[in-house]
C-alpha cells in the first residue's frame, strides 16, 4: 500500500516545493540592460523584463532554444548563468543556477533597486560611474593603430573619454584589453559601450580596463 501511494506523495511534495520556491523568490519588474551568450558562444544585447533570484524574463532578438545553456551579464547584477525555460514572442526566460549565497545577493540587490525605483531616489552615482586613477588609456582601432585617450568617467556598460581623434558611431576598438564601440561623439570626446558588461566585484577607482 505504501509503494503504491509514494509516487502521488512525491509528485505533490514537488509541487509543495515548486510553491514555495515561487513564493520566495518573489519577481521585480524592473528593466536592466546587459548582454547574453548562448552555447554556441554568440553574444547579444538584451534588457530584463522581470527578475528574481530563481529566474530572469529578457527581452531581446535571438531566443535560443528550451534547455540551452546561456550565461548573461547585467547591470548592477554581473554574471548570471542559468538554462533557457520558455520562449517568449519578444524574447526568453532563464530559469538561474546559483548558490544560495548568490541568491541572497541577487535579492538584497533586487530589494535596493525596488526600493530606489518605487521611492524615486537618484542613481547612486558611487555605484554607477566611478573615475578610475589609472585614467591614461590607449585605444586599439579594428585597423590596428593606436591612440592616446583620457578616462572622464566609467560605468558598468560603458565609458566616456577624452580624445582628439573623431572615431565614427559603432567604430568597434579596445580600451587596453576591454572590446567596445563607439556609440556617440561629444566635442572633445566620445562615449563607447563595453562588448559585456563588467563585473561588480572590480567595480571602483582601481578599476584598469
Amino acid at each position: 500500500m505504501s509503494h503504491a501511494a509514494s509516487p502521488a506523495i512525491s509528485r505533490a511534495g514537488l509541487l509543495a516545493a515548486r510553491v514555495a520556491d515561487r513564493r520566495r523568490h518573489h519577481r521585480v519588474a524592473i528593466a536592466l540592460l546587459g548582454r547574453y551568450m548562448l552555447a554556441d558562444r554568440r553574444e547579444y544585447p538584451c534588457q530584463t523584463v522581470d527578475i528574481s533570484p530563481g529566474g530572469v524574463r529578457l527581452v531581446c532578438a535571438v531566443p535560443g532554444e528550451i534547455g540551452e545553456r546561456v550565461v548573461i551579464y547585467l547591470e548592477h547584477l554581473g554574471r548570471l548563468e542559468g538554462t533557457i525555460s520558455r520562449i517568449l514572442p519578444d524574447g526568453f526566460a532563464v530559469a538561474l543556477s546559483a548558490t544560495p549565497h548568490k541568491r541572497e545577493k541577487i535579492a538584497s540587490q533586487l530589494t535596493w533597486l525596488a526600493n530606489r525605483a518605487s521611492l524615486g531616489l537618484p542613481e547612486d552615482r558611487r555605484h554607477e560611474r566611478v573615475v578610475p586613477r589609472q585614467s591614461a588609456v590607449t585605444l586599439r582601432l579594428d585597423d590596428g593603430s593606436e591612440v592616446p585617450a583620457r578616462l572622464i568617467d566609467v560605468s558598468l556598460s560603458g565609458a566616456a573619454l577624452a580624445c582628439d581623434l573623431p572615431l565614427p558611431v559603432d567604430s568597434p576598438l579596445l580600451i587596453g584589453r576591454t572590446a567596445c564601440r563607439v556609440v556617440r561623439q561629444f566635442k572633445g570626446g566620445l562615449a563607447v559601450e563595453f562588448r559585456l558588461p563588467l563585473s561588480p566585484d572590480r567595480f571602483d577607482e582601481n578599476l584598469v580596463l
